[in-house]
C-alpha cells in the first residue's frame, strides 16, 4: 500500500496583486486579500467526502495514507495541539491562555481531513454575539464588560472530530408492554363517613418478544480533541453537516487548527457505544407497544468507515480572580455558551441597599 503523505496544510496563497497571504472569508466560498480587497474562488473539489475504510486504520495498514505533514505548537499547560498560521500574531493557547513558543513546535503526522465545514459567521459577528451576551449578565465584573469591547479575545478555531458510518445489525429479546385499566375500590371520608368508591388504576401486560433490526448508521459525531481546561459546551456542539465541503486547506487560511488529541481507535469504541444506544432506540421501535423492555441485544457493525472533520468555533476567555473563563460561540449557527464570573462587591452593594431599603420601610412603619 502506498504511503501518500502531503504538506497542504502548510500551503499559503499570496495575493497576485499585492502579496499578501489570502484568508477565508467566513459564509461565502472566497478567499480574500485583507489589504487590496483581491479575491478567489476557493474550487470544490470533484472526489467529494473523504470516507475512508475504518479496519485498515485500526490495523495500522493504512494508518500512514490519506496523511499529511502538520506544525504544531503544543500547550503545556492544557495539552491542546494547535497549528497557527503564520499570520495569526498571538501566540497564545486558544483554549487557557498559556504561552505558546514557537521554537518548541513540532511536525506531526496527522490523518488527513476528509472534510470541513467553513466558519459562516466571520469575527466580528461572533464578538457581537459575545458583547450582546455579556451585556445581559447580572452581577458580571466591569472589568468583564471590557474585556468583551476588545476583539482580540475572540479566536477562530478548527475543532477536530471524527464521525464513523456503519451498517448495524443486531438481535434483541425483551417484552412489549400493552397498557390497561382496571377499576379498583378505594375508601375515603366524606362528611365525616367512611364510604367507599372506584378509580382506574394503569396495569400493563407484558409480552415476551425478540426480533432483529438492521439499518445505516451515519455520521456518529465524536470529539477528538480532550483539554485540561476550555471544553467545548454540548449546548453549542451541534452543527449541520450536510454543509460538510470537502477538506481544502484554504477554508484553514486565518484561523487556528487544533490537531486531534484522541486516537482512531478510542474514537471508535466511543462511536460504538452510541451505535449501542441507537440500537436500544431502533429494537423499542421495533417491539411497538406502550412501553418496552430490551434484556438483551447482540449488535454487529459492518463497512464500518470514518472521516476526519474540522468544525468551526469561536472561543473568547477571560481572567477573573486567577480563574480563567471560557466562552464559545458555534462558528456556523451563532449559538453561544460558557461561564461565567460573578462580582463579589456587585451583589455584596445590592444586598446591603436591599438591606437598607427594608429597614427604611420599617422604621417608616414604625413612625
Amino acid at each position: 500500500m502506498s504511503v501518500e503523505t502531503t504538506q497542504r496544510s502548510e500551503l499559503k496563497k499570496p495575493c497576485v496583486n499585492c502579496g499578501a497571504e489570502l484568508m477565508y472569508a467566513p459564509g461565502t466560498t472566497e478567499l480574500e486579500c485583507p489589504y487590496c480587497g483581491h479575491s478567489e474562488t476557493i474550487e470544490a473539489s470533484e472526489a467529494g467526502l473523504q470516507e475512508l475504510e475504518l479496519k485498515q486504520y485500526l490495523d495500522s495498514l493504512g494508518a500512514q495514507t490519506h496523511s499529511e505533514a502538520i506544525t504544531l505548537l503544543h500547550c503545556k499547560n492544557c495539552g491542546a495541539n494547535q497549528h497557527v498560521e503564520e499570520n495569526y500574531k498571538s501566540l497564545q493557547c486558544v483554549y487557557c491562555g498559556g504561552p505558546l513558543i514557537v521554537e518548541d513546535s513540532t511536525t506531526e503526522s496527522w490523518i488527513l481531513p476528509g472534510a470541513v465545514l467553513p466558519f459562516q459567521i466571520d469575527k466580528a459577528k461572533a464578538h457581537q454575539v459575545f458583547q450582546q451576551w455579556v451585556k445581559k449578565l447580572w452581577w458580571a465584573p466591569n472589568n468583564l464588560k471590557k474585556a468583551a469591547l476588545d476583539p482580540k479575545h475572540t479566536k477562530g478555531l478548527y475543532v477536530p472530530y471524527w464521525t464513523f458510518d456503519a451498517q448495524l445489525y443486531a438481535d434483541y429479546t425483551g417484552e412489549r408492554g400493552d397498557y390497561y385499566y382496571v377499576s379498583v375500590p378505594y375508601t375515603t371520608t366524606v362528611n365525616g363517613k367512611t364510604v367507599t368508591r372506584m378509580r382506574r388504576e394503569r396495569r400493563t401486560r407484558w409480552t415476551p418478544t425478540s426480533g432483529t433490526i438492521s439499518g445505516f448508521v451515519d455520521d456518529t459525531l465524536i470529539k477528538a480533541s480532550k483539554q485540561r481546561h476550555g471544553r467545548i459546551p454540548v449546548k453549542i456542539a451541534r452543527w449541520n453537516l450536510q454543509k460538510l465541503q470537502s477538506f481544502d486547506s484554504s477554508y484553514l487560511s486565518g484561523f487556528i487548527t487544533e490537531k486531534y488529541t484522541i486516537s482512531l481507535e478510542d474514537g471508535h469504541l466511543a462511536s460504538k457505544e452510541e451505535a449501542e444506544k441507537i440500537a436500544h432506540r431502533w429494537a423499542r421501535r421495533d417491539i411497538g407497544g406502550d412501553t418496552q423492555r430490551v434484556h438483551h441485544i447482540d449488535m454487529k457493525l459492518s463497512d464500518e468507515t470514518f472521516k476526519h472533520i474540522l468544525l468551526p468555533v469561536y472561543v473568547s476567555a477571560y481572567h477573573y480572580k486567577g480563574k480563567r473563563y471560557n466562552f464559545f460561540v458555534n462558528g456556523e449557527s451563532g449559538r453561544l455558551a460558557g461561564e461565567r464570573p460573578y462580582s463579589f462587591w456587585k451583589i455584596f452593594f445590592f444586598v446591603l441597599f436591599i438591606l437598607l431599603v427594608i429597614a427604611l420601610i420599617l422604621y417608616l412603619l414604625n413612625r
